[in-house]
């Protein structure tokens, strides 16, 4: 039960880091197009969403990443005779 919480609260902690660092590239590698934004608000009054279809392919990278990691940190913690 031991090796299942550190591994579970591992794995949480390395997510939303993964997560909060993927978040950060992504910002700092960002370049909106202006000109694009300025003509597509200057023809009509919807509001458009627009989402790369990666995203879910990233996420399960990253989760998985993460999940691997988190696997092997319980078995570089020393036992101690419990189990």
């Amino acid at each position: 039960m031991k090796k299942y919480i550190i591994f579970a609260i591992s794995f949480i902690l390395l997510f939303s880091l993964f997560q909060v660092l993927s978040g950060m590239l992504l910002t700092f590698t960002y370049t909106p197009d202006i000109s694009e934004a300025w003509n597509l608000s200057a023809n009509s009054q919807e509001t458009i969403i627009k989402s790369s279809h990666s995203s879910f392919l990233l996420t399960l990278f990253i989760a998985f990443l993460s999940a691997t990691i988190a696997y092997f940190i319980p078995k570089n913690i020393p036992n101690n005779g419990v189990n």
